[in-house]
């Protein structure tokens, strides 16, 4: 639609012919001469219809939906980065406390210790350098457990502002770990070179580029289109003008001062950046899913064989508490046993956070993030506070 409100003069100048005598006897030159100066309003319904465009339209078209799967991809890359970083905090604050209730638990023992070694001490059974022992080791541990508090202050605010909360947020679901394999390596890196929203984000930039040279070389043939007009006032229409028309048009550009030509070589560069950068992704990504899946099975591995390190500390501790107190070890040994137990504890729970975190990288790097809470109710070795 094309609406003008003009002003124009147009001049027009007709011979009689054979009607000039005529004309003559009643006063009228030949030829007439018209002028007319006025404002008109010009109202044009115009539709063109292209036939042929040489391939720019597909191409854009094409470039269109590439875009969108390209924008599709960097959101999901945004949200999947999102939810890893949520999933390290979440399990970081399960760590902490963890490792906190293991500290109380070092602090209370060795309280205990201290008062045994009190106690045996008034009767003659224990030195004044071992009751020393016990309570230098006492206050190292209640150091550590108020370090402990203050790691899981720290981490359970990150958390929180993660979160958007303006208090701590309680976690409920606790550190975990499959005794099982999770899978074939294989399943893990072709799920990942399929599904990975960077090589999917790649690959629409890669689609993008090569419907940009498609549409760079359209430039160069003809366009064929089909056309018509109507014209919506009639009455203020020029003589010239039709009051419609319609039918093919042709149009074609000889000379460009755009360079077609380096247009082109310039697309089709964008085009091989686009692969070289998808064959480095699928490099990087290949190595990331093996170096991600080898973590995972040794947190895993960790995990299981720590499992008989705690039964075999719980069991010395007993009996060498048992034994001090019949006089058979010193002090330092109670207290060995007891940070030996507290030590393979914490770094139970630190195998079960790396192995927690590293299946969420691995099912973020393979594309399947959302199946996370498939895992946990898989998990067969929970750590509960």
């Amino acid at each position: 639609m094309d609406v003008q409100q003009m002003q124009f003069q147009k001049s027009l100048t007709l011979p009689l012919g054979s009607l000039a005598p005529v004309a003559g006897a009643f006063g009228i030159d030949s030829p007439l001469q018209f002028r007319e100066r006025d404002w008109r309003l010009r109202p044009i319904l115009s539709a063109v219809l292209p036939l042929y465009s040489g391939g720019q339209i597909p191409a854009a078209q094409a470039a269109a939906v590439a875009g969108v799967r390209q924008a599709s991809a960097e959101r999901d890359l945004e949200s999947q980065s999102q939810v890893l970083q949520l999933v390290q905090a979440y399990f970081g604050q399960q760590l902490a406390r963890q490792a906190l209730e293991v500290r109380r638990n070092v602090r209370d023992g060795l309280r205990r210790h201290v008062e045994n070694a009190e106690k045996l001490e008034r009767e003659g059974f224990a030195t004044k350098a071992q009751r020393l022992q016990a309570t230098v080791a006492r206050d190292q541990a209640e150091r550590e457990y108020q370090r402990a508090r203050n790691d899981l202050d720290t981490i359970s605010a990150s958390l929180a502002n993660l979160l958007r909360s303006d208090r701590p947020v309680g976690t409920t679901t606790p550190l975990f770990v499959i005794s099982t394999s999770p899978g074939p390596l294989e399943t893990f890196r072709q799920a990942a070179l399929s599904r990975h929203p960077q090589i999917r984000r790649l690959q629409a930039l890669g689609e993008q580029a090569s419907e940009g040279v498609k549409a760079q070389k359209a430039r160069l043939k003809p366009q064929l289109y089909a056309f018509g007009q109507y014209d919506l006032h009639r009455d203020d229409a020029l003589i010239t003008d039709a009051d419609w028309a319609f039918g093919i048009g042709l149009r074609y550009t000889f000379v460009s001062g755009s360079d077609r030509p380096r247009q082109i070589a310039a697309t089709r560069e964008q085009q091989v950046q686009a692969e070289a950068g998808l064959r480095e992704a699928r490099n990087q990504i290949s190595t990331g899913v093996s170096k991600t899946y080898n973590d995972l099975e040794s947190a895993r591995q960790q995990y299981l064989l720590l499992d008989s390190s705690i039964e075999l500390a719980r069991e010395s501790l007993r009996l060498q508490e048992l034994s001090f107190r019949e006089g058979q070890v010193t002090s330092l040994d109670v207290i060995d046993a007891q940070l030996q137990l507290g030590g393979a504890m914490v770094e139970r729970a630190q195998a079960a956070y790396e192995y927690d975190v590293a299946l969420a990288r691995l099912l973020e790097i393979s594309g399947g993030l959302d199946h996370y809470p498939d895992y946990f109710r898989r998990a067969d070795k929970v750590l509960q506070q």
